[in-house]
């Protein structure tokens, strides 16, 4: 019995001493062999830039839109609607976007001649607190708006606003930051706000 143990393990050992010498150059390695095992790693694929960057496609049938105040000296004010970036005015068939300006006058006389069916959108860079004279907040206060008239020196304030119909209701309209030593974040100024949202096209 032991003689035949001996001659099983030289037979052994001396087929894989052979097969060791004479294997391809190519033979699949260990560690190939383990790689084959591993499950493969799944990449997402890259998100899709939306309208107006959102994070998520307003639905079929709606408008996309979204308002940033400015934020010290070099962060403009930047307003979007269906990634049309909005600096002075852009008609459209029944609709106009707006930003405000340190004319207090001209947006005034804007915002009173702008025909039923109007989409107003508005932000503050620097000071809309002096700025923007009693007749200009009036106005933009008849419009809906709840902060116009706190504005405080360099306040952050964005602000969508309807002429002639009614805004959903479970959209965000206004948004406000005032200025803190303590808190802002660019030297006399606060960081800047942003409100975005989708507006049903059959309302305008």
């Amino acid at each position: 019995r032991l003689f035949g143990l001996l001659l099983i393990s030289l037979a052994a050992w001396y087929l894989g001493y052979f097969a060791a010498v004479h294997a391809p150059q190519n033979t699949v390695s260990l560690g190939v062999l383990q790689e084959i095992g591993k499950k493969p790693v799944l990449r997402a694929p890259a998100p899709k830039r939306q309208k107006c960057d959102h994070w998520s496609p307003c639905l079929p049938g709606n408008f996309a839109y979204r308002i940033l105040s400015g934020g010290g000296k070099q962060r403009m004010a930047k307003i979007c609607f269906e990634d049309e970036q909005s600096v002075v005015c852009v008609p459209c068939v029944t609709r106009c976007v707006t930003d405000s300006t340190e004319r207090s006058r001209e947006m005034t006389d804007f915002i009173r001649n702008a025909p039923e069916g109007t989409l107003l959108l508005m932000a503050t860079h620097d000071d809309g607190s002096t700025r923007l004279k009693n007749d200009a907040k009036k106005i933009v206060e008849e419009l809906g708006s709840k902060e116009i008239k706190n504005i405080k020196f360099r306040s952050s304030w964005v602000f969508i606003a309807a002429k002639g119909f009614k805004l959903p209701d479970n959209i965000q309209k206004e948004k406000i930051n005032h200025s803190d030593q303590k808190k802002n974040r660019y030297n006399g100024w606060p960081a800047e706000i942003q409100i975005e949202g989708c507006i049903p096209r059959n309302l305008i």
